[in-house]
């Protein structure tokens, strides 16, 4: 019997009616599950867009910037409120999302394919988010004058050095001696100090108008370059927390990569920009000029994302360089739509994810954490505010508002965050107090902005040149 089996064709087995029976219908639940996942991203969309709108008017109508409303509108539907939109990486489960029992209750998603749909989900949202902040610093790059960047360079360093050093140095001293924290914990709060949201801020001073302003120029410039010592002092500390010790050879490859890829794209991109525009000329195809300038910034994007640093920052590379074409108006303008659709999903993402229930003095082990919150938050708007007064020479520059623009942590600190809470760094009381002065900044700032700003055109008129 044995010989009979084995003189069968090899093909038998994948031939057996019950095999092929079992593999299409591991096929088409493969294929029910994309649905799946493509009916909660739509979901997710259409909640992320109407706390997006929601929100922003609002803060309109009461002289706010609206971008404070959008992250309020991901705060209401995020981890802290609705719960309609939740991520993995904050330790949420698909049954804690709302959205997921949605399609459970209406789109027939059985209980043993949410998990793989709701992280299937949350990751898509995620790289949508993503998108969203590169083309906001592409859209940013564009609403820049590289002259201008160039001519501020040497007083945007210094307001960058100062803003990462003060508040990295003042809150790891404090830490250890005023709370007796352990060195490296203290070392990694210092270190999310030192973060800039480039994106909150530049969102803002576009709404205020104040964006081609010589403060506005100063702010960008060193919020770029405090995203890049950032980088560098993120990678020490996990160095340090991995290793035990500082590995000089990574901080050198990082500070000359950053250099390098700086200087060198936006020399490079100079000579290669009247090719790209004769290119498009030769084009007849329509969307050339969009087409081309996101390939351009795309590529630009992955080189800064392989050699490890952010790819925010070659996406304001390429603004920056296809704003000296004579193809800027244009590629301003048919940009705009775009932002519109992505630039939302980040800022509302960035809300969703911010859990304030680390606000809450009712649980003990929040408690000490918000006392060391409190001195984390002094030390953050201090550090930042006096980077301002560190530019010489020009009196008429408004100082408060240079510092005042570096305060918003936003995401980046919350990356901080996560590295030195996944790295088993930090204590809970740490970790809670790391993410309410990443919460109190982030929305302190844009009202701040505007109170110390004279608003040089009417907001009704920035904003449309803006994604909302």
């Amino acid at each position: 019997m044995t010989d009979n089996i084995c003189m069968l064709p090899w093909n038998w087995l994948t031939d057996s009616p019950l095999l092929a029976t079992a593999a299409e219908a591991a096929t088409e639940s493969e294929a029910e599950e994309g649905t799946l996942v493509l009916a909660g991203v739509l979901l997710s969309l259409v909640v992320i867009y109407f706390a997006s709108k929601l929100g922003g008017e609002i803060c309109s109508r009461i002289n706010l910037p609206p971008v404070l409303g959008e992250l309020v509108g991901g705060v209401l539907i995020g981890i802290s409120a609705f719960r309609l939109l939740v991520f993995p990486e904050s330790g949420s489960l698909a049954e804690d999302s709302l959205i997921i029992s949605l399609l459970q209750n209406t789109a027939g998603l059985p209980p043993e394919s949410a998990s793989s749909v709701f992280a299937a989900q949350s990751e898509v949202i995620s790289l949508l988010s993503e998108l969203g902040v590169i083309i906001l610093l592409f859209e940013i790059g564009l609403e820049s004058d590289l002259k201008e960047l160039i001519r501020v360079g040497p007083i945007a360093a210094v307001v960058a050095v100062v803003g990462v050093v003060a508040p990295f140095v003042a809150g790891t001293v404090g830490l250890v001696y005023i709370f007796n924290t352990p060195v490296v914990p203290a070392i990694f709060a210092g270190a999310a100090l030192t973060a800039t949201s480039i994106g909150i801020t530049a969102k803002v001073l576009a709404e205020l108008g104040q964006l081609s302003s010589e403060e506005g120029q100063i702010i960008i410039g060193a919020a770029v370059l405090d995203d890049i010592l950032g980088i560098v002092v993120l990678a020490v500390v996990a160095s340090l927390v991995k290793t035990g010790e500082i590995q000089v050879s990574n901080i050198i490859y990082l500070v000359i990569s950053a250099a390098v890829f700086l200087i060198g794209s936006i020399l490079l991109g100079r000579l290669l920009s009247p090719l790209l525009v004769g290119l498009v000329n030769e084009m007849k195809t329509r969307g050339q000029v969009l087409l081309t300038g996101l390939v351009f910034a795309f590529s630009l994007s992955y080189i800064a994302t392989a050699i490890h640093l952010e790819g925010i920052l070659g996406a304001f590379a390429a603004g920056l360089i296809l704003a000296e074409t004579d193809k800027r108006k244009e590629l301003e303008e048919q940009v705009i739509p775009l932002a519109d659709f992505f630039v939302p999903i980040f800022f509302v993402c960035v809300g969703a994810q911010t859990d304030l229930s680390v606000l809450n003095p009712a649980v003990p082990t929040n408690r000490e954490g918000l006392i060391i919150a409190t001195f984390l938050i002094v030390v953050a708007i201090l550090g930042k505010v006096i980077t301002g007064f560190t530019v010489f020479g020009n009196p008429d520059l408004n100082k408060l508002a240079i510092g005042v623009g570096m305060i918003p942590r936003g995401e980046v600190g919350l990356v901080f965050a996560g590295v030195g809470s996944a790295s088993g760094a930090l204590s809970e009381a740490t970790e809670a107090a790391i993410i309410v002065m990443v919460i109190s900044t982030t929305f302190i700032a844009p009202p701040l902005l505007r109170l110390v700003f004279k608003e040089t055109e009417p907001i009704s008129q920035s904003v449309d040149k803006v994604p909302e």
